[in-house]
């Protein structure tokens, strides 16, 4: 009954083209399920029907390009029947075949793209391999319940060796019927088009071209590739790129044959007619387009599109997720999903198997090629879509191109606009394809240097190009391998896997990859020469000489030594007038510094040795202990000779030593090679004599400070580097040829201050960093330069500078051993001792350089007891800036207290001791506060009173101070947080009168509220909860009770013991005499309820 209510609806009924959309997946599915019946009540119908519409019409409905709703639902239907697994559909071969050949020639677009698509499933569904069935279980669903109950098959997975899969195979018949289809409709279409393609209209040419694609597309697995002779020597290879063994994933019962190649024949018929649109039909761009798509697929399609491969694997894994057991562990999956993995698996063997070149693929490519230069844009457009498909298809086909776009881009005089612009728009490609960044050094050499120096990309249009392919270019090109070697692990592996090599073959191995390698090094060195003698001849725009820096920067590298040529460049480059061209010079000194650096001295030992006594290395104790305490600055003292100095052994990243040492620490020596004047290499000999030149140093730091604009004048990374790598590599040489720039910049009061500091702070903070491997001798001599610069910087910070120097120290020491930077340590921690009474700023500022010491994290412990006994004696400091300073810094000392799982927490200041010893003060702070009005009003005078406005500051600080050790701390809560929270809560009487305690006070019990509270801490805390609903402050109860409702709700598990307490304190305060407290009671108590944590109950 249900198959006759869907096969009258459907054949009986006429629906629009946006219904029909969705009855297409009904169809779909029934034609799925049972094909023979539903053929069998569809499909004569439907046929019947379509016949009896032509006839009635007297075949103008055929020239109608309105079309008629009816018909073209019926066509519709008709192209979702013929999907019917292709045994079903013979036995209706005539009945098929005379409804295509009334209808087409039907000129309405919807009507002939639904026969095309009926050309297409029909000749898919004959010519294909495809599972017919996608059932959960291989039982048989027809036996009565009592014997099968199919849902218990659901969600059960089958093992792989029982999917007992069913799949068509073509029959001779089958074959033999797709063969006749595709020459009784395909032949007559491409005559028509040789024969009358200009007579005919833009529709008419467009139906035939539809016609003929979509038959293409369904018979394309049939028809072989063209027999054509393989493209040689894209690539060097002793093997070829192609396999000649191919998976068969194709199998008929029968070959199917044609009366010539299909391929060949469309390849020819459609690349003239390609030349006779474009030339004298070029406003007919649907033609183009189709015309285009079939020229390409003649190359490319064997059965499927890739993108459709693709779709089906997101959807294949979209169904994996949905229908995943956990429980029966992996590869575990129902059977139809399996099913699914096996028919993709058979549709991806036909986008993989072919990848070699061939003659009349280069055809196709030289076609598309020209097309994508074409003067009209939408041709260009098209055809570069199907080219990129080309060359994303066949390995290194780019290559076959790479002339004829040079050969453009390099032409000598006036060039055509529209053919630059799309030889750019290739070379920019899409997401699958980028010939800019092959690897390929020959090509490379090629390229680059053309993209840098044509003069053609005149127009805005091809500007913008350049710089889309050059910022590109920059995030996608990693430095192809110059030099290729093997090691000797990879060798064996690659012999066990294959034979072994007799001695001439690993001979010829040597010789060709020595040849490979010197032709690379070649390459290498003729392009870096080309880029950089571009900058002295023909004279190049900007633009194009930021585009040459850039590509000489990409092209940096260590394995061969870089032209000489080129570090001039780059150094004199540095006070050039344009600041893109300067910015890039900074980088690539900094690359040739990182390149030319010594190389470092490494030593390997076990702790035991380092310590000189036994150490347990097996088992995890994080936090301290006595075999760490020698890594942190506590346990230190500084080397009185240089032997001392380079034996230490220096631990530069903060997890050495936390939680267990290795069995074998690799640590540097501190001591490296260093340049000196006899022993200098040319390149290296070139930066040298530059920055030992002061008046290069007075350009280029007058240039420097210039480089940013006003609003953006940020803390340069890259110059920091340079710096760095300058001093590390040339050590106090440079020093004193910078001393007297630095005290200039930093003494600079024009409105260039801000600059001239930051270029300071870069150049000291690279001074910093650079000097780690110096000798002892050379350290000293260094700080007892820059200490009494870095004093006077210190003394005359301003909030333009204060940032800079910040970030000085931060770059400077970062990643770094304390012990190693123990003077820039020791001159942060003097800064506590700097007394500068009544300038704000400056010792607000001086706050902010010291906390940049939370580098160095737990490794400086005692350095964080003096801060945090300092600042803790200044909480009630008098000015809001300092005190957010203090809290800042206070939080990050106390941050370091942390007990895990097996350790401890013992240097560092304890959590517990601060919070109880300012608990105290706190109290009294409220207690004063409550009593002595902040303000008294006498006359026409108003009066503060210090001692209460003492007391503010230091609840304000402690609020403060509070919030940020939630907000930023791994293990925030400790009993003493807990024996805080009554004053806490006692703070809302005061918060009362003034919005910004109040507000504080709030946030701060928030973050207290959210955070995960063991059972330990939950058990303390309802006692404090209890202590404060019971105390005379309203404003406190009600506080506590709105803290109860945003805890329980972030601890809704972990409360679950103690929801009886918590239930007898709600109710209590149901009962409170003051309106808010029963207020936020009541709203707590709701919530409760609604989440389950109290159930309702006649108690």
């Amino acid at each position: 009954m249900i198959r006759e209510k869907i096969t009258n609806f459907l054949a009986a009924s006429s629906f629009s083209p946006k219904i029909s959309k969705l009855l297409n997946g009904l169809v779909r599915s029934i034609i799925k399920g049972r094909p023979e019946e539903t053929l069998k009540y569809l499909l004569p119908q439907t046929c019947e029907r379509i016949e009896k519409i032509i006839n009635q019409s007297d075949s103008s409905v055929l020239t109608d390009h309105k079309g008629d709703t009816e018909l073209t639902w019926c066509l519709t239907l008709f192209s979702e029947l013929v999907r019917a697994r292709g045994d079903t559909l013979l036995i209706y071969k005539p009945m098929i075949l005379s409804v295509f050949h009334q209808c087409i020639y039907i000129i309405h677009k919807e009507s002939y793209e639904a026969v095309a698509n009926a050309a297409k499933n029909l000749l898919k569904s004959l010519s294909y391999v495809y599972p017919t069935e996608y059932r959960l279980t291989t039982e048989n669903i027809e036996e009565p319940f009592t014997d099968f109950l199919p849902i218990r098959a659901w969600g059960q997975h089958v093992e792989f060796d029982k999917l007992q899969v069913k799949f068509h195979v073509p029959n001779e018949d089958e074959v033999d019927f797709a063969c006749e289809f595709v020459e009784t409709f395909i032949y007559p279409e491409l005559e028509l088009l040789n024969e009358k393609c200009s007579k005919m209209s833009n529709d008419e040419r467009l139906r035939s071209l539809t016609i003929i694609r979509f038959i293409a597309i369904g018979c394309f697995r049939m028809v072989p590739r063209i027999d054509s002779k393989e493209v040689l020597n894209l690539v060097p290879s002793v093997v070829p790129i192609d396999t000649k063994k191919r998976p068969r994933y194709t199998l008929y019962a029968k070959e199917p044959k044609f009366k010539e190649n299909l391929r060949m024949r469309l390849v020819i018929d459609i690349g003239k007619l390609l030349d006779v649109l474009v030339e004298n039909h070029s406003d007919d761009a649907s033609s183009i387009k189709t015309a285009l798509k079939i020229y390409s697929i003649t190359s490319v399609y064997f059965g499927v599109f890739e993108n459709f491969v693709e779709k089906l694997c997101k959807d294949l894994e979209s169904i994996k997720y949905s229908f995943k057991d956990k429980l029966s562990g992996k590869r575990k999956h129902p059977r139809f999903v399996i099913i699914k993995r096996i028919a993709i698996q058979l549709e991806l063997f036909s986008i993989s198997n072919y990848q070699s070149l061939t003659e009349i693929d280069k055809q196709v490519i030289f076609k598309l090629f020209e097309l994508s230069i074409h003067r009209y844009g939408e041709v260009r457009r098209n055809a570069q879509v199907y080219l990129f498909h080309i060359l994303r298809r066949y390995l290194f086909s780019y290559q076959v191109i790479i002339d004829r776009i040079l050969e453009l881009l390099d032409k000598p005089g006036d060039a055509d606009h529209d053919q630059i612009k799309g030889c750019l728009y290739i070379l920019l490609g899409n997401d699958s394809i980028f010939i800019p960044t092959k690897h390929s050094w020959t090509l490379l050499e090629k390229l680059w240097p053309s993209l840098a120096r044509t003069m053609h990309a005149t127009k805005i249009s091809t500007q913008n190009l350049l710089d889309r392919i050059m910022e590109k270019i920059g995030k996608q090109f990693d430095t192809p391998a110059i030099i290729e070697d093997t090691n000797d692990v990879a060798m064996k592996a690659a012999i066990d896997l294959w034979r072994p090599l007799d001695a001439n073959e690993l001979q010829s191995r040597d010789q060709m990859r020595d040849e490979r390698n010197q032709a690379n090094i070649h390459s290498y060195n003729n392009l870096m020469e080309i880029l950089n003698s571009l900058f002295y001849g023909d004279p190049l725009t900007w633009r194009q000489q930021e585009m040459t820096m850039a590509f000489i920067w990409l092209l940096l590298q260590k394995r061969i030594p870089i032209p000489s040529s080129c570090i001039r460049t780059f150094v004199d480059f540095l006070i050039h007038d344009n600041v893109e061209l300067r910015k890039i010079s900074e980088k690539g000194i900094a690359a040739f510094c990182r390149i030319q650096k010594p190389p470092r001295f490494y030593v390997e030992k076990t702790v035991q040795e380092i310590l000189q006594r036994p150490v347990n290395v097996d088992e995890c104790h994080p936090g301290d202990r006595d075999d760490n305490l020698w890594i942190t600055i506590n346990d230190y003292k500084p080397p009185t000779s240089q032997i001392q100095w380079e034996e230490t052994c220096f631990m530069d990243k903060s997890y050495h030593g936390y939680y267990k040492w290795p069995k074998i620490i690799r640590y540097p020596l501190n001591k490296r090679e260093r340049y000196t004047k006899e022993n200098m290499p040319e390149n290296v000999k070139i930066l040298y004599e530059k920055f030992i030149d002061k008046d290069f140093i007075n350009k280029f730091t007058q240039f420097m400070v210039l480089d940013e604009e006003e609003e953006e004048i940020n803390f340069d990374i890259h110059r920091f580097r340079m710096f760095k790598g300058l001093f590390r590599n040339f050590g106090m040489s440079l020093v004193d040829s910078f001393m007297d720039h630095l005290y200039i910049l930093i003494h600079d009061k024009t409105k260039k201050q801000e600059g001239s500091h930051r270029v300071a702070a870069e150049i000291v903070g690279g001074m910093i960093r650079g000097s780690k491997h110096w000798t002892l001798e050379m350290i000293d001599e260094l700080w007892k330069k820059i200490t009494p610069l870095l004093n006077e910087v210190c003394t005359n910070l301003s909030p333009e500078t204060v940032s800079h120097w910040g970030s000085c120290f931060k770059f400077g020491m970062e990643d770094e051993d304390p012990r190693r930077m123990y003077r820039p340590v020791e001159f942060l921690r003097s800064l506590i001792n700097t007394h500068v009474s009544g300038n704000t700023f400056l010792e607000t500022s001086q706050w902010s350089l010291i906390q940049k010491l939370s580098n160095f994290e737990w490794r400086i412990p005692a350095i964080w007891c003096a801060i945090n006994q300092y600042a803790k004696e200044h909480i009630d400091h008098p000015y809001k800036a300092i005190r957010e300073r203090i809290a800042s810094i206070l939080a990050t000392s106390l941050s370091f207290d942390i007990k895990l799982p097996n350790g401890q927490s013992t240097r560092h200041p304890n959590v517990n001791q601060f919070i109880d010893s300012i608990s105290e003060r706190l109290d009294q702070a409220i207690r004063i506060y409550e009593k002595t009005p902040l303000a008294t009003i006498s006359g026409e005078r108003v009066e503060i009173d210090s001692e209460a406005r003492r007391a503010l500051n230091y609840i304000e600080t402690v609020i403060q101070l509070h919030i940020l050790m939630f907000s930023g701390h791994i293990q925030p809560v400790k009993s003493a947080i807990i024996r805080l929270f009554p004053l806490l809560c006692e703070i809302d009487s005061i918060g009362a009168n003034d919005d910004v305690i109040r507000q504080s006070s709030t946030i701060s019990r928030m973050y207290f509220a959210v955070t995960y509270l063991h059972t330990y801490f939950m058990e303390q805390l309802i006692e404090q909860l209890e202590q404060v609903c019971s105390s005379s402050k309203w404003h406190a109860r009600r506080a506590a009770i709105e803290f109860v409702q945003n805890m329980i709700f972030c601890n809704l598990f972990n409360a679950r013991p103690y929801a009886q307490q918590l239930r007898q304190l709600v109710f209590k305060c149901l009962f409170d005499e003051q309106f808010e407290v029963r207020t936020v009671a009541s709203v707590t108590l709701s919530g409760f309820y609604q989440c389950g944590y109290i159930q309702v109950n006649n108690d």
